[in-house]
C-alpha cells in the first residue's frame, strides 16, 4: 500500500482509507470487525469516522449515534498504535440547543465524547464536519488548536469547505499563531468533479492533504444501478438515500455509467476498481475512502491501486465525464 504525506505534515497516510459509516448502521460488530481486519492485512492504516455514524443517523434516536466508534475502539483495543483514526465534530448529537455545530462548548464535549467512544486518549485528524454559519471561524480555530495543546488531537481538518473557507480558516490561523487545517475531506469522483476548479488547485498550492469520499459517486459506481427508478432489493437507493438518488436523477449520469463501464471491460477491471484507479491517479489526492458492508466488497475494490491508467485512457475518461 503507497503511503503519502498528509498535507505540510510529516504524517504518513495510506492512500485508500477505511470508511466506517456502514458500521453498527448498515452491517453488525462482526462483520465490521472482519472488514477492519482485511483493511488492517492489507496496508490500510487509514480509518476515517464520525460522532455521527450508527442507526441513529435513519432513525433519529441520539443513543444510537456513535456506534461506528463504539465498534472502532472494542476493534482496535492492542492495536491502537498501529492505525490513523480520524473523526468529525459538528453534527447534531441531542436535543439541546448547543448540541451541534462548531462551536466551543460542542467541541469540547463532543471530543471528550469520541475519546471515550473511540476507548483512546488521542485523535489523530479531527475533523470540522462541515462549515458552522452560526460560529465564528475564529472560535472553532482557537478551540481546535487547544486540543493539539491539550493532547486530545494530533492534526487539524475540515470537510464539505469550500476553497474560501480553508483559505479564510488559514489566514485567521497564521493572524492568531495557531495551528491550520492539514487536510480537507470532499466529495470527488468520476461523476461528481467541481472540486477541480478551485479546491484542488488551493490544496495544491498551500500543501493541504486531500482526503476525498465517495470515489464510486455514492455506489453509483458500483455499476449495479441500470434504472434512475428501479433499484436492486438491497441497495442505498431503494433504502433512501438522498444523495444518491440525487446522483441517479441527474441528466446522462446513468449513460455515463454506462460508457464508463465499458472501458472497464475494455480493461479487464470492473467498474469500482477503475473509478477508483482514476481517483489515485490525481496527484493532488493524499487519500481515498472507501467503504463496504462485505468483506469481498474491500478486498475487490483494493485491487485498484495496481490499476495503471495511460493518457489515452484518462483522455477517453475525461470526454465521457467533463461537463
Amino acid at each position: 500500500m503507497k503511503m503519502k504525506r498528509l498535507g505540510n505534515t510529516g504524517l504518513k497516510i495510506s492512500e485508500i482509507s477505511l470508511g466506517t459509516m456502514s458500521f453498527g448502521r448498515w452491517i453488525d460488530e462482526q462483520s465490521s470487525l472482519e472488514i477492519l481486519n482485511i483493511a488492517l492485512e492489507n496496508g490500510i492504516n487509514m480509518i476515517d469516522t464520525a460522532d455521527l455514524y450508527g442507526r441513529g443517523q435513519d432513525n433519529g434516536k441520539f443513543d444510537q449515534l456513535g456506534e461506528a466508534e463504539v465498534i472502532l475502539g472494542k476493534a482496535l483495543k492492542g492495536r491502537r498504535d498501529d492505525v490513523i483514526i480520524a473523526t468529525k465534530v459538528c453534527n447534531r448529537m441531542g436535543s439541546g440547543i448547543n448540541d451541534a455545530g462548531l462551536n466551543r462548548r460542542h467541541i469540547m464535549k463532543s471530543v471528550e465524547d469520541s475519546l471515550q467512544r473511540l476507548q483512546t486518549d488521542y485523535i489523530d485528524v479531527y475533523y470540522a464536519h462541515r462549515p458552522d454559519p452560526d460560529t465564528p471561524f475564529e472560535e472553532t480555530i482557537r478551540a481546535f488548536d487547544d486540543l493539539i495543546r491539550q493532547g486530545k488531537v494530533r492534526y487539524i481538518a475540515c470537510s464539505n469547505f469550500q476553497a474560501w473557507q480553508v483559505a479564510k480558516c488559514h489566514g485567521i490561523s497564521a493572524q492568531m499563531g495557531v495551528e491550520r487545517f492539514e487536510a480537507v475531506q470532499p466529495q470527488y469522483s468520476l461523476l461528481v468533479r467541481d472540486i477541480e476548479k478551485e479546491l484542488l488547485p488551493f490544496c495544491q498550492s498551500e500543501q493541504v492533504g486531500v482526503i476525498v469520499y465517495s470515489p464510486l459517486a455514492r455506489g453509483l459506481l458500483s455499476g449495479k444501478y441500470k434504472s434512475a427508478t428501479e433499484f436492486p432489493s438491497d441497495s442505498r437507493a431503494e433504502a433512501g438515500e438522498e444523495r444518491l438518488l440525487d446522483l441517479l436523477h441527474q441528466e446522462k449520469n446513468l449513460e455515463k455509467v454506462h460508457q464508463l463501464g465499458r472501458i472497464a471491460d475494455q480493461l479487464n477491471v470492473n467498474l469500482p476498481q477503475l473509478a477508483l484507479s482514476w481517483v489515485l491517479h490525481n496527484p493532488i489526492i493524499t487519500s481515498a475512502i472507501v467503504g463496504a458492508t462485505k468483506k469481498e466488497q474491500l478486498e475487490d475494490i483494493i485491487q485498484s491501486k495496481e490499476i495503471i491508467l495511460d493518457k489515452e485512457i484518462l483522455d477517453q475518461l475525461d470526454r465521457i465525464t467533463k461537463g
